[in-house]
């Protein structure tokens, strides 16, 4: 297929332009700006979901945990159930 670029642009030159041509930069300009009214709203409201989901699950994970405090682990207090020497003791 043998085109010759310069025909086609010359065509191409002298043909009139489209009519939706005129007002395409105006349409393009009020789509952005619509977009921008659209997403200055949206990180406001993302933000309240999330803040709300976290302190619904913190709700719910403080709610299902058990009564009894788990026994504090310090590595020189009285108790140290997960001490090497614990471990050993408990398997004898």
């Amino acid at each position: 297929m043998n085109i010759d670029l310069e025909a086609a642009l010359s065509r191409l030159a002298v043909a009139p332009t489209h009519p939706g041509l005129a007002n395409l930069e105006a349409a393009v300009f009020q789509k952005i700006a619509e977009q921008r009214r659209y997403d200055s709203r949206s990180p406001l409201r993302f933000g309240l979901l999330a803040a709300t989901g976290a302190v619904l699950m913190g709700v719910a994970g403080a709610s299902l945990t058990s009564a009894a405090p788990a026994p504090m682990l310090s590595p020189f207090g009285p108790a140290a159930p997960l001490a090497p020497s614990t471990m050993l003791a408990s398997i004898q």
